[in-house]
Formats: structure tokens, C-alpha cells, sequence
């Protein structure tokens, strides 16, 4: 079918979800994306998450479904990152858990919340079995969990190979204005399908949608070597760091109820930091690329949603659990439209 004979089909939004929803129609729709923020330079809380995917993890603090659908999505992951001219970062190496000596009460708390898995299970670590997995945290610490089935990608290269490679495909893109969504067309232009992936910017039109605040820092660190995600436990700042290529590492923490937008705190920073540091003292040393705050669409409570009128497809509210649900959750709408 030539390019002029697909059916057309509009994506609202290139953020995450924007990405994978146009990855996965790209080779039989003809796409035009609509995007607030010039395409080259994207703003989308995507860019600044850890993008771990870790099904078992975050089952302490979502529903045995999500968790399940987690699961779906790492072998859709794989899959979606062989479309891209270019390779990601992907590895399934599990997570590591760790806690000072002190906090051997939010370990346990942690471990007796994880939902059980099919087929997967925590497994308890001394200070020997953190070692074997993680060399550089030998004598560091001597209680933990290790989550074999979990994995993670690095965010930004997924960002930059899904643009080039849909530009090469011909995808056509309008960016650096609001697109507005009105029977069944796009700023006028009428479409078979139209996909709304505006994440907060669709909060106008999605009763209940909130901003969770999320606060990260990228560090350049050559005297780290961790090898997969490690996780600590702490009574009030659980943290958590992801290694990327070139040695560089995603560190953050949990949710802040708030819809400021505004930069990383001066408190934030120092917290995330000096938390570092204490998992490993490498960090000291390590260069700060950047220290960025943002929003995740969330609703009530905390699911994504997705939602069929008409020719006019919304996904939306994957709260933290972008990275983790977004190629199921993107597969299970466009089969909701029968696309």
C-alpha cells in the first residue's frame, strides 16, 4: 500500500507515549504528529525519567494487574527497540535492594509488600550476595533483595533514535503549537483515527488528571560501576540509581503531591545526593549533568486510562509507571480502535 493510500491516522503529543504509539502504527498508517515543543528538543517528563522497568518493585505500590501488565510489556520492550535505526540501551539484569543496617525495618516492610509474581521471586541477599552482584557495594552493605526478572533502557537514546527513525519513515510532523481536538479533527484536518497522547496537556479535557512531581539528577561518574539498578531503602527518602552507558547514572526518588513545575530544590538536591553518596563514594567525584524537576499525569488512583469516543483514541495517567507499562498500555488502546 503506498504511503498516500494508508489510512491517516493523528498523534497528539510526542512524548513517551507519542513514541511508542507511532513506532507501532508508523509501518502501516500514514502519521502526522502534533507537538507542542519544538520535536528536537523535547521537554516530556520522559526525558528526565530513570526509566527502569521493574514490575516487582513497583508492586508494592500498584495492583497485582499492573504489575502483571509490567511483565507484558518487558518482552513488548525489545520487540519495540529493534524498530529503531539505531540500538538503545536495553538490559534485564534485575534489581538490586539495599538498606544501612538502620533501616532493616523498611527492608522487611518492603520485601512482606512485594505481590507475588508468576514465575518470578525476590531473593534474599547477604553481604555476599550483594557483592557477587554488585563487586562495588561489597562490604558496603550487608542485607537486601535481589528482583531478577526487572530490567530498564536509557530514556534519552529512546528519545533521539524514535525521532530519527520516524523522520526517515516519512512521518509528518507539525510542531511548535497547540493542536486543538474538536469533532473528530485536528486543528480542522480530518483523520481516520486521532490519538491523544498529551499527557497533562489534555488536562482541560480529562476531569480528575493530576501532576505528580518527580525530582532527578543525571551524573557523569567515572569511579562508578554499578551494573543494573540499585535501590535504597530509607525511612524518608527511598532511593533509587540506574546506570546508563558511558557512566553516567539516573538518580532519584519517590513522588512528591505536588503540580509545582518549578526547578529541582536546593533541600531536593542534597537529599538525592548525600543519598548517593552513602550507597557508594564514588559519587563524590561525579559531575552533575543536570538536575531536573517534572510532572507525571496521574489520576485518582494512580491507573492509566483509556478511553474510545468516536474516531478519537486518549491514553493517559500512567503516573510512574511510564517506561514500565507504556508498550502494553499503547498496545491494549490501539486494540481497543481496532487499529
Amino acid at each position: 500500500m503506498s504511503q498516500t493510500n494508508k489510512p491517516r491516522v493523528a498523534i497528539v503529543g510526542f512524548g513517551l507515549i507519542g513514541r511508542v504509539t507511532a513506532l507501532m502504527l508508523a509501518e502501516h498508517y500514514h502519521l502526522s504528529i502534533f507537538e507542542r515543543d519544538p520535536v528536537s528538543a523535547p521537554s516530556s517528563v520522559g526525558t528526565l525519567a530513570a526509566a527502569m522497568l521493574a514490575p516487582m518493585a513497583e508492586s508494592v505500590i500498584c495492583e497485582q494487574d499492573l504489575a502483571e501488565l509490567g511483565l507484558e510489556a518487558m518482552v513488548l520492550w525489545p520487540e519495540l527497540l529493534a524498530k529503531l535505526e539505531t540500538p538503545v540501551f536495553f538490559q534485564q539484569q534485575g534489581t538490586v535492594i539495599v538498606a544501612h543496617q538502620q533501616d532493616r525495618g523498611d527492608l522487611l516492610s518492603f520485601q512482606r509488600r512485594l505481590k507475588p509474581l508468576a514465575g518470578h521471586q525476590a531473593q534474599s541477599l547477604d553481604g555476599r550476595g550483594i557483592g557477587a552482584l554488585e563487586p562495588e557495594l561489597a562490604g558496603r552493605f550487608h542485607q537486601g533483595l535481589y528482583l531478577p526478572c526487572e530490567g530498564q533502557l536509557d530514556n534519552l537514546a529512546f528519545f533521539a533514535a524514535s525521532l530519527s527513525t520516524l523522520q526517515k519513515m516519512g512521518v509528518c510532523f507539525h510542531e511548535g503549537a497547540d493542536a486543538q481536538i474538536e469533532q473528530g479533527r485536528v486543528n480542522g484536518d480530518a483523520f481516520d483515527w486521532i490519538i491523544d497522547c498529551r499527557g497533562l496537556d489534555a488536562k482541560a479535557q480529562s476531569p480528575g488528571l493530576r501532576g505528580v512531581r518527580g525530582e532527578v539528577a543525571r551524573i557523569h561518574a567515572p569511579e562508578v560501576n554499578l551494573q543494573r539498578p540499585v535501590r535504597l531503602m530509607h525511612p524518608r527518602y527511598p532511593l533509587y540509581i540506574a546506570p546508563k552507558p558511558n557512566h553516567e547514572f539516573v538518580i532519584g526518588a519517590t513522588e512528591i503531591e505536588s503540580q509545582d513545575r518549578g526547578d529541582i530544590t536546593v533541600r531536593s538536591t542534597l537529599e538525592l545526593l548525600s543519598a548517593a553518596y552513602t550507597v557508594h563514594s564514588g559519587f563524590a567525584e561525579g559531575r552533575v549533568m543536570s538536575l531536573r524537576a517534572g510532572l507525571r499525569p496521574a489520576y485518582k488512583d494512580n491507573r492509566p486510562q483509556i478511553s474510545v469516543t468516536d474516531n478519537v483514541i486518549r491514553i493517559n495517567g500512567l503516573y510512574r509507571h511510564g517506561f514500565l507499562l507504556a508498550p502494553a498500555v499503547v498496545k491494549q488502546a490501539l486494540q481497543q480502535g481496532v487499529l
